[in-house]
């Protein structure tokens, strides 16, 4: 039989247990990975870190030439001239992963991206899917395994908190207006 004072010692000890174990977590919530973390080749050379736009929303959508989505790089621009000033940033990523629409190099890449007056920064070509994919989409795959990549001009939101907000397959238009609700909302959050 315990008496009062171990009572008391064995509540202390559990309560004192229960805020460690909520302190643990909210540390291991804390550290999770977010997009910031990531950094891609920039097709001109360099690095493309996001982190350095943490805090601001980023659309990152999977691009190629040779689509019949790539007329979407117009929408894209439209996003970037519209909500680039106001913290959007937006980052193409070439890949050649579906139906090889994109075998060019960066000449190629380049030349389709200045025939639709593309000025948002874009990225070197990458895998985007599968276990070669760029750690980037290996991070957003895991994240949301239901809206991973099935085409070209797949879109993920990334949220001011570095996390993905929202995810629009290719058959959303850039300038659709839940696009555009996203990001303004996006923007919005603090």
């Amino acid at each position: 039989m315990m008496d009062r004072r171990s009572m008391i010692s064995a509540a202390l000890a559990a309560v004192a247990g229960m805020a460690s174990s909520r302190q643990s977590l909210a540390q291991a919530a804390m550290s999770r990975i977010t997009a910031y973390a990531f950094s891609f080749p920039a097709l001109a050379g360099g690095d493309i870190r996001l982190s350095e736009f943490a805090g601001r929303p980023i659309l990152i959508v999977n691009t190629a030439s040779l689509c019949g989505f790539t007329p979407q790089y117009g929408g894209l621009q439209e996003l970037w001239t519209e909500f680039g000033g106001r913290g959007l940033m937006i980052l193409g990523v070439p890949s050649n992963d579906f139906g090889g629409q994109e075998p060019g190099g960066t000449t190629e890449i380049t030349a389709t991206a200045q025939n639709h007056h593309v000025t948002f920064p874009i990225a070197a070509k990458a895998v985007v899917k599968g276990p070669n994919a760029h750690p980037f989409y290996r991070w957003a795959a895991e994240a949301r395994p239901k809206e991973v990549p099935r085409w070209n001009f797949h879109k993920y939101l990334i949220g001011r908190d570095g996390y993905i907000a929202d995810v629009f397959p290719e058959s959303i238009e850039p300038v659709d207006t839940r696009v555009k609700t996203a990001i303004a909302r996006a923007l919005a959050a603090s």
